[in-house]
């Protein structure tokens, strides 16, 4: 019976939360009050990052040996002794003992199977115990991880509530004997994570950063894990929390969906093969923050009720967002969008955790085409362009560039303005081909050019985001085309770039176009000319019909 009693110390896995940190964290214990002459001691290893304290209570005292038997068992106080047997009696109305052995032999013959790294199960006996034994008697705290001058015994950890913050999760409910041999327990567990990732149109993969273009539909995808504790609690709540910048609206038909595991959740971009669960959870969307940016919960109060779920399960949510008129242009700045999962981190509980957000980044363009005379570089209105590009990335299918930036399947003439500008915004990277089609009155058109917009980003990882910007101007006609604002010294039919002038402080792309004046050179003479070709020709009518009369008199005259 005393090696049961042993056997049922059950060290049960803790519930924590993402990591924030690789430094071990003290633990406060609260402990009922125990003999002053006891020498037991326990440690409880915080799981990285988790800062939650314990509160221990004994259940029963006992003569333990050093292999870890007990005997001599009693009640560790009366409040205790009248709960358990409370409960005993209401579990089994057959049950007729009197002494704690009694009660420490119905509890071993109703808990099998049970050892070092066992979880206790959500309503199981040692669940229920748990749940009534804590709180029961008055507890002093210390504030060292390792506490020493325990009864021996049997004993309850469980968390304080008081001290689970952000980030932090609650031990299910851990059971260990306490006798003269240090005890020993690392918090064994899996934490809940969110991850957010955004599918990139240049090769159709997930990545933490990406470039748009404006009245584009980028698809977001937000992955859930669950608690390895998952099955010892009797509800749990989980909910996405996912907020979008003010250059983003989202759009209608985000769909939540259950994979059995990572592997299965990320390899299916589609979202053709996992269950959808989206009934299961109520989309709901906060208004807008001060900068703009606006928040959407999917939330389901209990998991517990969608089929399938465990501890490898992975939830995910999919939704599409457009690039809208309020996205900035790259410059230093990105659209970032964060996710945070919102989970029940305590199974004696109802209160709920939260993890670390997750942050994706995505990036639009700007592009400027300035207009001047290529002799006095001064600017040039109702100059007529298209600009063509293609649909994303990877699309065969030519569009042509709208004034706001949006694309368009059919021709779209844009004109500059009386600063001989035109300013296209919200623009993907990739290679834009620009024609003149029709030049300012007087003006000779330049020949077609392309100008390709080519970040440099680091597409995954803590570091994710656009570390370089460049463009690259395709034109071999010299000095009518260049890469940046003329430095005005006209005169030259020749333009020549301000050093620095390739690129705004806030990213956008500056492309000068100078256009050469037509000019009608004096032709001299040319009325003089024109009235030789004219006598000429008269003297000449007149010549041949002299002649032609003359041998018709001649030929009369010798008939006669």
């Amino acid at each position: 019976m005393n090696k049961n009693i042993a056997r049922l110390a059950v060290t049960a896995g803790l519930t924590a939360a993402l990591s924030f940190g690789g430094v071990m964290a003290p633990v406060t214990m609260a402990f009922a009050e125990g003999a002053t002459t006891a020498n037991g001691s326990v440690t409880i290893e915080n799981v990285e990052g988790n800062t939650t304290e314990f509160k221990g209570y004994q259940i029963f005292g006992a003569d333990v040996a050093t292999d870890g038997t007990v005997s001599n068992i009693t009640w560790a106080n009366t409040n205790v002794q009248n709960a358990v047997v409370s409960f005993i009696q209401t579990e089994d109305e057959s049950y007729v003992g009197k002494t704690a052995q009694d009660a420490a032999d119905w509890i071993t013959k109703k808990v099998k199977g049970t050892g070092k790294t066992t979880r206790v199960e959500f309503g199981s006996i040692p669940y229920k115990i748990a749940d009534i034994v804590d709180g029961l008697t008055e507890s002093a705290t210390t504030t060292n991880k390792t506490v020493s001058g325990l009864e021996h015994g049997y004993w309850l950890f469980v968390t304080d509530p008081d001290t689970i913050e952000t980030g932090d999760a609650g031990t299910s409910p851990i059971f260990t004997v306490v006798g003269s041999a240090p005890v020993k327990i690392t918090e064994k567990t899996g934490f809940p994570t969110v991850e957010k990732k955004i599918v990139s149109d240049a090769d159709g993969l997930e990545h933490d950063a990406a470039d748009s273009q404006i009245g584009q539909d980028v698809t977001y995808n937000l992955y859930g894990t669950i608690a390895e504790n998952y099955d010892k609690y009797g509800t749990y709540f989980y909910e996405f929390s996912d907020q979008i910048s003010k250059g983003l609206t989202l759009q209608k038909g985000a769909k939540v969906y259950l994979y059995k595991n990572k592997a299965d959740a990320k390899g299916d971009l589609t979202r053709t093969k996992g269950t959808n669960i989206t009934d299961n959870f109520r989309e709901s969307t906060d208004r807008a923050a001060a900068d703009g940016s606006k928040t959407t919960r999917w939330t389901c109060d209990n998991l517990k009720q969608v089929a399938d779920v465990n501890k490898d399960s992975y939830i995910v949510v999919s939704y599409k967002a457009q690039i809208n008129k309020d996205a900035v242009i790259a410059g230093d700045m990105s659209h970032d969008n964060t996710v945070t999962l919102h989970y029940s981190n305590n199974p004696m509980t109802g209160e709920c955790g939260e993890t670390q957000p997750d942050t994706v980044k995505d990036y639009t363009y700007g592009l400027k085409i300035n207009k001047v005379d290529l002799g006095t570089e001064k600017a040039l209105k109702d100059a007529k362009f298209t600009i063509t590009t293609y649909g994303d990335e990877n699309s065969a299918n030519v569009k042509y560039v709208k004034d706001d930036g949006t694309l368009s399947d059919t021709e779209v003439v844009l004109s500059t303005d009386a600063d001989g500008v035109i300013r296209l915004t919200r623009l993907d990277a990739g290679v834009y081909s620009v024609t003149e089609v029709t030049p300012p009155s007087g003006y000779t058109a330049v020949n077609p050019f392309t100008f390709e917009i080519k970040p440099t980003m680091t597409a995954d990882g803590p570091k994710a985001g656009l570390t370089r910007l460049d463009g690259v101007l395709t034109t071999d006609q010299g000095g009518k085309v260049i890469a940046g604002i003329t430095d005005e010294d006209a005169g030259d039919n020749n333009l020549t770039a301000k050093p620095g002038s390739e690129k705004d402080a806030d990213g956008t792309f500056n492309i000068t176009v100078g256009d050469t004046k037509k000019v009608g050179l004096p032709l001299t003479g040319l009325n003089g000319v024109t009235f030789t070709w004219i006598a000429g020709g008269a003297v000449l009518c007149i010549g041949v019909a002299h002649l032609i009369r003359s041998r018709k008199q001649a030929e009369e005259s010798e008939q006669e």
